[in-house]
């Protein structure tokens, strides 16, 4: 069944990338807070919930994916910020970005990815990953299309479990009070995909599938496509990002890394400031 369905998808995509096919998709994201647990000293539960529909809200975003035969361009959809009458804000000292854009190119195989830490910008260029999908018999309908499951299992690694033992034992001696860490286990990053719209592709790094992804569900996020449009009456152009320091995903990841360390203190808090 699934080679019937690998030759399938080869007979369509021969087809389709023989004509000017593009488009646009628009998801929706939503994040799950659950690991955060807010507390100290003059944080009252009134000021507790506020903060925590702050931070739940600033996790909803709306995002676009443009692509074509060859590649894409998934970034925020641009909105106006909302008025802050009372000037207060809740504040890490870290940002993604609301211009960053997620580039990638089939043909060399390619992603670049231009995101920001602290207001330093950074082109991040490497080879797109290749995921492990096990394609699944389920099915169900988005909108009018419809979509078969597909997973990766990312299993728990030795590093995962020393740094939740490491982070329990200062929770024991309750050094640690914003954030909680659940037992780690094997992760399971589900999409739902349509072969209707014959492109690889994806939201974010996510691609390689024998169809369009509509549903992802990555951890305590979930994306959801809202709306397509197939070969809109504009021409579609592609551009990839050019702007911010050019490094691997490794090097960003170790950079990352150091400015998450920074910012907590000496009993492996993170530290949160109010404005």
């Amino acid at each position: 069944m699934k080679n019937l369905l690998i030759v399938l998808f080869s007979f369509i995509i021969t087809n389709v990338l023989s004509q000017n096919f593009q488009g646009i998709a628009y998801y929706s994201s939503q994040t799950q807070i659950k690991d955060f647990n807010i507390s100290g000293e003059g944080i009252t539960p009134d000021i507790k919930e506020k903060m925590m529909e702050k931070m739940k809200k600033a996790f909803e975003k709306n995002y676009i994916l443009t692509f074509t035969n060859f590649e894409s361009v998934y970034a925020e959809e641009e909105k106006l910020d909302a008025p802050n009458p009372s000037g207060n804000r809740i504040s890490m000292g870290y940002s993604g970005g609301n211009n960053s854009k997620y580039y990638k190119n089939f043909k060399n195989k390619q992603f670049i990815n231009n995101n920001d830490i602290f207001g330093k910008e950074f082109l991040i260029t490497d080879s797109l990953e290749k995921f492990d999908w096990k394609i699944t018999e389920e099915q169900k309908k988005i909108g009018n299309y419809t979509c078969n499951k597909a997973q990766i299992i990312i299993p728990v690694t030795e590093e995962d479990i020393e740094e939740y033992e490491e982070f329990k034992k200062k929770q024991e001696e309750n050094k640690t009070s914003f954030m909680t860490i659940s037992e780690p286990k094997d992760e399971i990053i589900e999409a739902w995909y349509t072969m209707e719209i014959p492109v690889s592709n994806g939201p974010r790094e996510f691609w390689g599938l024998p169809g369009l992804i509509l549903e992802l569900h990555d951890g305590n996020t979930t994306l959801l496509c809202s709306k397509i449009v197939i070969n809109p009456k504009e021409k579609i152009e592609i551009k990839a990002p050019k702007n911010g320091k050019k490094v691997t995903q490794k090097e960003f990841n170790k950079i990352q890394e150091d400015k998450m360390n920074s910012m907590m203190n000496e009993n492996g808090a993170i530290e949160i400031k109010m404005n």
